[in-house]
């Protein structure tokens, strides 16, 4: 069954749940991980969190640091700081969170995707959790436009989400997991997660699925995007549209 290409968020702990970052060594190309040291990179450069990433890194498993931008009411300092941080870790880019959809809110996003790129952290992913405002789409940053669980997801009308767009899903029962993974597909979605796990965390260990692993192998296909513009080609098996596409 095609799958659209995996970005996970995770804040298991490298010790407390070890068995999720073994996981994930294994089967490193098959994951974007968005790793989260303490709502962020904490205050200072972890040796266990660093030791933990450098061994994802060596397998192929792209990170991306979480950046809260608490829907732009963060003070852009301290949301620098984090990114500034993260540039101390091996990660290749930032997640930033609960980013805002108002035009009138885009500044904080810009400037912090900015700062990114200074720091060395040029792949930048935008999580507002619903379909932005038009003028985020010409910063040519990859959107998740639904984050949000099983049931909602499938009454969502995918009214202003664009095909290759990111959609996370969570409190799927297993039974459902499938199905959940094909109406990404159907639905255009880029790139995203489909989990079990639910509130109050559903990004606290891997979904049920990543214990089968003879279905990650799936996981590393290339599952060809719709049409959009500027794909986010460092999401892995994303492939660009074909000319005349």
């Amino acid at each position: 069954m095609d799958r659209v290409p995996t970005l996970l968020p995770l804040r298991a702990h490298p010790l407390a749940r070890p068995h999720a970052w073994e996981i994930i060594a294994g089967h490193g190309p098959a994951f974007s991980v968005v790793v989260d040291v303490a709502y962020g990179p904490g205050s200072g450069r972890d040796p266990l969190w660093t030791a933990a990433m450098n061994r994802l890194d060596a397998a192929g498993t792209r990170l991306l640091g979480y950046v809260d931008l608490d829907y732009g009411t963060r003070p852009i300092t301290q949301i620098r700081a984090d990114v500034y941080r993260w540039a101390g870790y091996p990660v290749r880019g930032v997640f930033l969170d609960r980013t805002p959809v108002s035009p009138y809110a885009i500044g904080p996003v810009a400037v912090t995707a900015q700062a990114a790129t200074r720091a060395g952290l040029p792949e930048v992913v935008l999580n507002p959790g619903e379909p932005p405002d038009d003028a985020y789409r010409d910063l040519g940053l990859p959107v998740c436009v639904f984050d949000g669980n099983w049931r909602d997801y499938r009454r969502w009308s995918c009214e202003g989400a664009r095909p290759g767009d990111g959609h996370l899903v969570h409190a799927v029962p297993p039974w459902e997991l499938d199905q959940a993974a094909q109406l990404q597909v159907e639905r255009g979605a880029g790139f995203g997660l489909v989990t079990d796990l639910g509130a109050p965390d559903p990004y606290a260990d891997l979904p049920a699925w990543c214990g089968l692993s003879p279905s990650l192998g799936e996981l590393s296909r290339a599952t060809p995007a719709p049409r959009r513009p500027r794909p986010f080609r460092h999401l892995h098996a994303v492939p660009s549209p074909a000319p005349g596409a």
